[in-house]
């Protein structure tokens, strides 16, 4: 047998700290500048890109030029920018196409009759949930929730939905880069365990009932109650959520609509997984799609 022969590579230090990332080129700035452009609140105004953004105004000005002629962002008042035609449509096809929400908005339609509260479809962007359907009810509950929307997954019961439906290492893996913060931005480290172990019993509570909820929060004016849609491979794709005032959709609620909104989430499940055909990617934190 050969005698080994180490690289360089292999002889430098393993403690040596790991090579920086490397530095966002045009199409990585192009399209945080989109991002920032489907956030709700437009038309945004260029100061306002730029600080979402962390981007110069003058990169951020010379993208919008750019994006408006190729149909993809559109100057309106007062130097302020909002998304294009091209865009609107490019979203418009894909939401059309996509089976697990085309199946989810009868559901949707029947969940906000029977409880007069907001119904919503929302699917995985890494450690983000995002609105794509929004059905609000007449009265309106005063409460801002649009299609677009994004959350933290660990924000409220429509991510405990989702959570508790994913492969436990996955699910971990997301709870162990979360930030807590959101919570209680006075929280100590060594509060951090407690908050771990607080979050995988409600995993747990939520995986046993079938639907996450909220907890009671005197500092939340609204709570979530949500059931995860999945695929013929029993993964989530999404979740239905039903979101009201805080006094309205309580403990007594929860238990009323809670077995509601997991059967509706189920019946979509199962006319997904009769469907064939692909459906929208989860775009993890190195952006590819699962």
């Amino acid at each position: 047998m050969g005698k080994q022969v180490n690289s360089r590579s292999q002889m430098q230090d393993s403690t040596a700290p790991a090579a920086a990332p490397p530095a966002p080129g045009p199409v990585d700035k192009a399209m945080e500048v989109l991002s920032a452009l489907s956030e709700t609140g437009a038309p945004h105004r260029l100061a306002d890109l730029a600080r979402h953004t962390g981007l110069a105004k003058p990169t951020v000005h010379r993208l919008l030029r750019t994006l408006a002629a190729q149909g993809f962002a559109e100057p309106a008042e007062q130097g302020s920018y909002r998304a294009g035609p091209r865009l609107l449509g490019l979203a418009a096809r894909v939401l059309a196409d996509d089976a697990a929400l085309d199946l989810a908005r009868p559901a949707l339609a029947e969940l906000r009759t029977r409880t007069g509260l907001f119904a919503s479809y929302a699917v995985r962007d890494d450690r983000t949930l995002v609105h794509l359907e929004v059905l609000a009810p007449a009265q309106g509950l005063g409460l801002d929730l649009r299609p677009g929307s994004r959350e933290p997954l660990t924000a409220g019961g429509a991510g405990l939905a989702l959570l508790a439906a994913l492969p436990p290492d996955e699910a971990e893996r997301l709870l162990a880069g979360t930030d807590s913060s959101h919570a209680d931005e006075a929280t100590h480290a060594d509060e951090a365990p407690h908050i771990h172990e607080a979050v995988s019993a409600a995993l747990a509570e939520t995986a046993r009932r079938g639907y996450g909820f909220d907890s009671a929060d005197i500092w939340r004016d609204r709570r979530t109650l949500a059931a995860a849609v999945r695929d013929s491979a029993g993964l989530p794709v999404g979740t239905l959520a039903l979101t009201g005032l805080a006094f309205t959709l309580d403990e007594t609620a929860a238990e009323l609509y809670g077995p509601m909104v997991r059967a509706a989430a189920g019946a979509v499940s199962a006319g997904l997984a009769a469907r064939t055909g692909t459906r929208l990617g989860v775009v993890g934190s190195g952006g590819e799609a699962r």
